[in-house]
């Protein structure tokens, strides 16, 4: 007999609209969709019910395994805590970022993101996790061993998102040196002097690593169908290059025109669910809620909070966003820029990933969250 649920009075999130209805999953996938209510089933008591959300870009995951600066927590212990705030967030499917490179602002040892790459994947065959997980490789192309750590990711099928980005000052995130020095300057307490060297060594790297870097990372991804992604993107400039490297994914770009270009060059235009929620950029960057408003916003991530994912949409739509088309932000786009065509839409025959989600004002309630058919919340 197949394995079959039935859930009613939902208001069940599509891909253009809200209907008031019942679906039908039967062997972890969705059966049916009906419009009305049925007489059996699971009541909802007219709650949402939306795809389960998928999270392109998370740091979250080196905040439980490295939460003090020289701390290491046991691997499969720092990935169940990240598992069990990410599905109580809704999140379904998650892109676990995983650092390559190290540079003078630390990161890990050659081989420390290969070992928790290898942890995930045993966390997984032992049935320890809510989520799925897949891995997002941050690739800083200006570091001097990033294609050393890389190198360790190559047969790994867990790998379906790689991103090149460049954290030198003077350019992408930080594009002025007011903003870099308040970020790292006056935060770490360094002299004009050490200050001063930190920045001309970190520009020399930039120029002698970053373009070599980025020409041998994506020239492997786009051989082997990884999605790549470009990252605080500021000029037209930098779009350009993007486009020829073959990026799909433009993440947290840092002026409207480098947004509104990539968005116009058919890559999917990532921000950040924090700067929605929080109403502005915590880098003092350009504001995500501004490029809702002019349409060129496709997908959001939670970033460093995993719960805002499911706050901003809401948020969007309190300010005149139509919800279903802030809860693509979340689900279906993001999917589809990945190349993941059996979840994010709630559709007959795709993947029964779901939530269901209270919410009449204010911070909306996850009540439950089913990944292939099973409840894991």
């Amino acid at each position: 007999m197949p394995n079959e649920s039935v859930f009613r009075n939902a208001r069940i999130v599509l891909d253009d609209e809200i209907v008031d209805g019942s679906i039908v999953i039967r062997d972890g996938k969705i059966a049916d969709i009906a419009n009305g209510n049925s007489g059996v089933g699971d009541d909802f008591e007219g709650d949402y019910l939306m795809p389960g959300l998928i999270e392109l870009h998370t740091d979250h995951l080196e905040s439980h395994y490295s939460p003090r600066p020289g701390v290491r927590w046991g691997k499969i212990a720092a990935i169940q805590a990240h598992d069990a705030q990410v599905a109580a967030s809704g999140i379904t499917t998650v892109f676990d970022c995983l650092r390559m490179g190290s540079d003078d602002d630390g990161g890990f040892a050659t081989g420390e993101m290969r070992d928790m790459a290898d942890a995930l994947a045993t966390a997984g065959r032992e049935n320890r996790l809510k989520a799925e997980h897949l891995i997002h490789l941050r690739c800083e192309v200006s570091a001097a061993d990033v294609i050393e750590h890389f190198e360790t990711f190559e047969n790994d099928p867990q790998v379906r998102l790689v991103s090149m980005m460049d954290h030198a000052p003077g350019q992408r995130q930080f594009q002025t040196m007011e903003q870099y020095t308040l970020y790292h300057k006056n935060k770490r307490g360094m002299s004009d002097e050490v200050f001063t060297n930190y920045v001309n060594r970190r520009q020399q790297l930039s120029k002698l690593y970053a373009t070599k870097h980025r020409d041998i990372i994506a020239a492997f991804c786009n051989q082997h169908g990884i999605a790549v992604a470009s990252h605080d993107d500021a000029t037209l400039e930098h779009v350009d290059e993007a486009i020829t490297y073959g990026v799909r994914l433009a993440e947290f770009p840092t002026s409207h025109e480098a947004a509104r270009a990539s968005h116009q060059a058919g890559m999917s235009v990532l921000m950040g669910a924090p700067n929605i929620v929080r109403g502005k950029s915590h880098s003092g960057n350009i504001s995500a809620k501004d490029l809702a408003d002019q349409g060129i916003l496709d997908v959001l991530s939670s970033d460093y909070v995993p719960f805002s994912l499911i706050c901003a949409p809401f948020v969007l739509a309190d300010s005149g966003l139509p919800l279903e088309k802030a809860i693509a932000m979340v689900t279906s786009t993001p999917a589809r820029t990945v190349g993941l065509d059996d979840r994010g839409r709630i559709a007959s025959g795709l993947r029964a990933d779901l939530a269901r989600i209270h919410r009449k004002e204010g911070v909306p309630v996850v009540r439950s969250v089913w990944r292939e058919g099973q409840r894991v919340i």
